[in-house]
């Protein structure tokens, strides 16, 4: 059996990571700041959406930089792992920042308190700037990455959020119809639920072996029953090695003596057509074999 080692390199998101973090702490700072001095929940609502994002991205990156870690005795996939193990925290942390969210917001719930419009319109302005220039950063790298998707996810969230803000500012400014900060904070609260539940089932399903949902299986197994000489595949198995990597086994019965060209030929295939970049083939040469016990 060989193996197709061929990772695809990450480093280069790394200032993607740096600029969105720096940009969205100082941005975190002034909204809580002013969210306070300005009565508004929203605003408050808002940082803390913003926070969680940001703790998002430093385990996010953390994780690939892990994930870049050569393979050792006791890890002989290396860390790549750990981006799954990313991805389903920063979920967590997500539903975290909305509970809590969701308490501040209720407890203010028929607050008499004035709330200065003119600062939410300012603050909020510079977060449609800020979350849509993040969100641009991880564009490019969105399709191979659980966790750069979701951080891309979260900041285009964020903008749709910090325009809806605005526009309650606007609309308070010249109204003085304060109910309005609260409902702009649980419409926060429901972005946040709707953009985590994708990336929760999805870390999940990688967490527990899933195909990735970027691999058609039946497309795979389809392929590998029309290669000249095969009779039978068996024993198909794809599951994630991170956010960004797949590996596969499988078993071909065939009717010919295959080599070692037979076997790097497939590997090449698989990491062509469907991206996965670890597979280990066993043939089975002369005959019908079962399936491993367990696996039928």
């Amino acid at each position: 059996m060989a193996h197709d080692h061929q990772h695809t390199p990450l480093g280069h998101i790394g200032n993607a990571f740096k600029a969105g973090i720096a940009l969205n702490v100082i941005f975190i700072v002034l909204e809580v700041i002013y969210g306070f001095l300005s009565n508004s929940m929203a605003l408050v609502s808002d940082a803390g959406h913003n926070f969680s994002d940001v703790v998002a991205l430093v385990f996010s990156w953390i994780a690939i930089l892990l994930s870049e870690r050569k393979p050792t005795m006791k890890f002989t996939y290396g860390l790549r792992r750990s981006t799954i193990l990313a991805a389903l925290f920063n979920t967590i942390l997500l539903l975290v920042a909305v509970a809590f969210l969701l308490y501040e917001t209720i407890d203010r719930i028929g607050s008499t308190d004035v709330i200065k419009s003119g600062n939410i319109i300012i603050i909020s302005s510079a977060g449609i700037i800020i979350n849509g220039l993040t969100a641009w950063l991880f564009m490019k790298g969105k399709k191979h990455d659980l966790n750069i998707r979701s951080a891309f996810v979260h900041f285009l969230a964020d903008t749709l959020v910090s325009a809806g803000v605005l526009l309650a500012g606007i609309i308070m400014f010249f109204t003085a119809i304060w109910w309005i900060d609260t409902v702009v904070s649980f419409i926060i609260i429901v972005v946040i639920l709707y953009s985590s539940y994708r990336l929760l089932i999805d870390s999940v399903s990688l967490a527990l072996d899933a195909v990735p949902e970027n691999i058609d299986i039946r497309a795979v197994r389809k392929y590998l029953g029309s290669i000249k000489g095969v009779d039978g595949v068996h024993d198909l198995h794809i599951w994630a090695l991170s956010t960004s990597a797949a590996a596969l086994t499988v078993h071909l019965v065939t009717d010919i003596r295959t080599d070692v060209s037979f076997i790097s030929g497939i590997q090449q295939a698989l990491l062509d057509k469907y991206g996965i970049e670890h597979s280990t083939i066993q043939v089975e040469f002369g005959g019908k074999s079962e399936p491993c016990s367990g696996y039928r």
